[in-house]
């Protein structure tokens, strides 16, 4: 079962209808006036809803399996840009990774990408992914211990990330079986074609969903066929190693999430 869970006490819409009982009189609080404060609660709630979405995931890399959270976090301001950020996290037995992910609010394609990430085959370190379309120029800064090291990646035009497509996709896919859309990375160029509806089976339960693959075979993406549009499942490689998850729930915040770097700063102060 999915969970919609609120930062407050009662749900946002019911708190907002509670607040504007306040303004119309006592006699009109009855069929019709309960039916117009609804109205305009829905209408208001629809901008609440701008805030951070958490989908909850249970993922399997290198054998291991683990917890991961995939949140669009909303519109932030990040070295003088205007970007959506969107934050990975997982952690598993053997593995943690984080990725803030700030991507351009039309496109959604990668503007600035940070990773901190421990894995038992690569290591730990950090890295910091900047990426200029009009220079054709990707440059990773990779710092591991006090080692620091630069790598510039030439890529005519913007580049796509996994998540950023994926909520491209949910918010302007048309969803209609046999669609094909170029997906460009920094080192391979990709097509990816939903392939069918067909039935997920996750933890028991059905799921009506849109099965998507890339070739060449990188990723596969099922979407949940609802309005909604959840990625249920996605496979192929994520950070460094291919991996699969799978949705365990979703959470709908109306607090700010703060991005990984901010949670460090913050912990740093205690």
């Amino acid at each position: 079962m999915l969970n919609k869970n609120f930062c407050h006490s009662e749900p946002e819409g019911q708190r907002i209808s509670i607040g504007l009982m306040s303004f119309i009189p006592s006699p009109l609080w009855g069929g019709l006036g309960r039916g117009i404060i609804a109205l305009i609660a829905i209408i208001l709630f629809s901008q609440v809803q701008a805030h951070a979405e958490t989908i909850n995931y249970s993922i399997r890399q290198m054998g291991f399996d683990g917890e991961a959270t995939l949140t669009l976090v909303g519109p932030k301001d990040y070295k003088d840009h205007k970007t959506i950020l969107i934050i990975f996290k997982a952690h598993g037995q053997n593995f943690s990774d984080e990725e803030d992910i700030y991507v351009d609010p039309t496109t959604y394609k990668p503007l600035y990408v940070e990773r901190n990430y421990s894995l038992s085959v690569f290591g730990h370190g950090k890295t910091l992914e900047e990426y200029t379309p009009s220079k054709g120029e990707i440059v990773i800064t990779k710092t591991e211990d006090a080692h620091t090291t630069t790598q510039t990646i030439h890529k005519d035009g913007a580049v796509d990330n996994i998540y950023g497509f994926i909520y491209r996709y949910r918010k302007e896919g048309s969803f209609k079986i046999g669609d094909v859309l170029d997906m460009t990375l920094p080192t391979k160029d990709l097509k990816i074609k939903l392939v069918k509806q067909m039935p997920l089976k996750i933890n028991g339960k059905t799921y009506d969903s849109y099965y998507m693959e890339s070739q060449p075979t990188r990723y596969k993406i099922w979407f949940d066929a609802s309005e909604n549009k959840w990625p249920l499942r996605i496979t192929g490689t994520i950070g460094f190693i291919n991996s699969v998850m799978t949705m365990t729930g979703y959470d709908l915040s109306t607090c700010p999430v703060p991005t990984g770097n901010e949670q460090m700063m913050a912990e740093e102060k205690k």
